[in-house]
């Protein structure tokens, strides 16, 4: 059933609109069908060449301006493509993803950037939405989904409560399976599911990785494993489908410890460390980066739309140089 099948509406306009809609999906899909998943996603443009790390980028921090000025802005940036947030109050709301998700595709095809990756809310296959969102991202050639966090229930207990997350994981995975996509759960610091990282290990126990996976955030790792991240980072390698990256240092406020979010490069993530695991551990699966520390101060607020772009620009390009210099430097490419 296409996604778009899944939609109201009794009367001939409807319908009118289901066949354009599909003629559009298919259309699309025929361009990446003959596309394998294998852990690299390649662009959905003829003209761009395969990589064999593709770099995404989560749309998040771009979100308030308009479409198309985020996707030239990228563009320029020198980024592969999006990982489009499809989740409340995001790019694409959930509710509306067949209107608003083919729209963020095809600016991104204007672009040449492509849109394999999405950041969402989901937690669990019977939720609103769910298939809706993963039918329609997948007839639209996104391969890998982020989901949604999960929380302990403390009066249940830690292994109570992962007892049940893992039974809402394994029905995500029957349904990914179906539907043909791959989901990621990203490690978090803090108090929910995955910021200790061996819970997402107990969650993703012979799962299979092309299905639903670990998408494995070295910031988040190290600020809740200084020194031992590395290990979790072991622990996880076989259930590792995706990699954020994004880089912190540590400040004080009133005597206590808090994140302050800097470029890549910048900060106290050991990155030689983390690129070296990357080929030893022979993972070959898409980056996605998160920016994190703002774009413009209170002054450059006040600038020009343009203005405000070249300030972007410079620091999504010299956080993708970044990256692309640490791939040539540790023969990933």
């Amino acid at each position: 059933m296409s996604c778009f099948t899944m939609t109201t509406g009794n009367n001939g306009n409807s319908d009118m609109m289901n066949n354009k809609r599909r003629i559009l999906i298919k259309g699309m899909a025929a361009a990446t069908a003959a596309i394998p998943f294998s852990g690299a996603f390649a662009s959905t443009t003829s003209k761009a060449p395969v990589k064999k790390f593709p770099i995404a980028i989560f749309t998040k921090p771009l979100d308030d301006f308009e479409l198309e000025f985020m996707a030239e802005t990228l563009a320029m940036s020198g980024i592969d493509g999006f990982d489009l947030s499809v989740r409340p109050k995001g790019r694409v709301e959930p509710a509306r993803v067949t209107e608003e998700l083919p729209k963020a595709i095809e600016m991104g095809k204007k672009y040449n950037l492509s849109t394999q990756m999405m950041v969402t809310a989901i937690t669990d296959s019977r939720d609103v939405n769910t298939e809706l969102v993963l039918k329609c991202a997948a007839e639209f050639g996104i391969k890998h989904y982020r989901l949604g966090y999960y929380d302990y229930d403390l009066k249940k207990g830690i292994r109570e409560s992962l007892v049940e997350i893992r039974k809402k994981i394994e029905l995500l995975t029957q349904l990914n399976k179906a539907i043909g996509i791959q989901g990621g759960y990203q490690n978090h610091s803090g108090t929910k599911v995955g910021a200790p990282l061996w819970d997402v290990s107990e969650m993703l126990q012979n799962v299979p990785v092309e299905l639903m996976s670990s998408q494995f955030d070295v910031r988040h790792a190290v600020t809740e494993g200084a020194s031992s991240w590395i290990l979790a980072m072991n622990l996880l390698k076989n259930n590792i489908g995706s990699l954020a990256i994004k880089d912190f240092t540590w400040g004080i406020t009133n005597q206590k410890a808090k994140v302050v979010s800097v470029p890549l490069g910048e900060g106290i993530v050991d990155f030689n460390l983390f690129f070296t695991a990357v080929k030893e551990m022979n993972l070959v699966v898409p980056i996605t980066l998160h920016v994190e520390y703002p774009f413009l101060d209170k002054e450059e607020e006040k600038l020009s739309l343009t203005q405000k772009q070249k300030i972007i620009v410079s620091k999504i390009k010299k956080d993708v140089e970044f990256i692309r210099a640490n791939l040539v430097k540790f023969q990933l490419v």
